[in-house]
Order: C-alpha cells, then structure tokens, then sequence
C-alpha cells in the first residue's frame, strides 16, 4: 500500500490499495496528465497502458508540452472508472462507486533502441494482438513518437474506491445503486478487407 494514502484528509475508508491502481489504468485505457508549463496549469487526456510498474503514454515530437514533460517537467496522471450511481433519499447523500488512481513523478524517454517494442506493447495492451497484424514501425515514424515511462513506486500513488448502497437507508423512498459498464460495440468496416483477429477478439 503506498505511503501516500496518508495524504487522504477526508473518506480515509476509501484508500485503496496497489490492486485498485492496476485495476484502473488497465480498465480505463485514457488518463489525465497534468503538468504547470510557465506557472500555468496544463492538462489533456491521453491513452495510457500499464506495463507492470509503469505506465506507458506517448505522443508527437511537435507537442510542446509534451516535449516540456520528455525533458523532466513533474507530471500527474490521473484516471476514473465510474461503477455505480448511487441513489439516495436527499440529493444531498447521492453520490457514486467508482474507482480511482492517481501517479505523481516525473517522465523517462524511451531510448531508440526500445521505442518500436515498446510502441508495440502499447497496441498490444490496447487491443490484444494487433501489432502482428500491422507493418512494423517505420524510421520515419518512430522519429516522430515520444514515448514515455512513469514509474509506479512505493510512495508517488494514491488509489481510491467507493462501493455499496446509499450511506443513508430510507425507508419512504426508493434508494439504490446504478450500475454502470464500459463496452465494445460491433466493428464499423471502412474498408471491404475481413475483420482482423484482433477485433472481433475485442468486439466480442
């Protein structure tokens, strides 16, 4: 469990542990990645994939920012899966299951020699087997990737998590919970070739 759940003020019930974590980047494949570029905050979304105790993201070469986190800029990532919404009595006591993490640290640039590998592991994290099914990465295009690598170590993360009924029972009222789901739907061809592997693996 990481040292910095000690940085929860309020709902300390809800710390969660490294299981979590792993349960939230590989589940929720887009991340927030937060950074201050000139005294101003700065944040997109981003795909990320988690490779054991890393966290893989990368982009274009022509992305300042992105360069100003490649060049050592402290950097958060931060992703949600939301489980449930939670009904209850008052709007007041409504709230939600959900799981959460957070990575704090600062970014390492994949060298040359393991940025194809690793840009392949990234498809691959994503949608399982389709780096055999494409051409490998050309010069060209690894030249114009940033691919980087945040450590998850033992004190730069905070996990969170919620589940259950509403905290406050009623009995004059409807309460409960909403589940909620994330799903693949059926592939829409753009082209007259078969269906690869890899897809329909994932669509169904």
């Amino acid at each position: 469990m990481s040292d910095a759940l000690d940085a929860l003020t309020r709902k300390k019930d809800r710390a969660a542990d490294r299981k979590v974590l792993d349960e939230v980047f590989d589940q929720s494949l887009v991340a927030t990645l937060s950074t201050v570029i000139e005294g101003l905050p700065w944040a997109v979304p981003t795909f990320v994939v988690r490779v054991g105790d890393e966290l893989l993201l990368h982009g274009s070469t022509g992305a300042g920012a992105l360069r100003h986190v490649a060049d050592g800029a402290p950097v958060v990532l931060s992703a949600f899966i939301l489980d449930g919404l939670v009904v209850a009595e008052r709007a007041f006591d409504h709230s939600a299951n959900y799981r959460s993490a957070v990575v704090r640290g600062t970014c390492a640039m994949a060298d040359a020699t393991h940025a194809a590998a690793l840009l392949d592991t990234f498809t691959d994290q994503m949608l399982p087997g389709r780096s055999a099914e494409c051409p490998p990465h050309s010069d060209r295009e690894i030249a114009a990737t940033l691919t980087l690598r945040l450590a998850i170590e033992q004190d730069n993360w905070i996990a969170k998590r919620r589940t259950g009924p509403p905290s406050s029972p009623s009995t004059t009222h409807w309460t409960g919970v909403i589940p909620t789901t994330t799903t693949f739907l059926p592939p829409i061809s753009e082209s007259p070739h078969p269906i690869p592997a890899s897809v329909r693996r994932l669509a169904r």
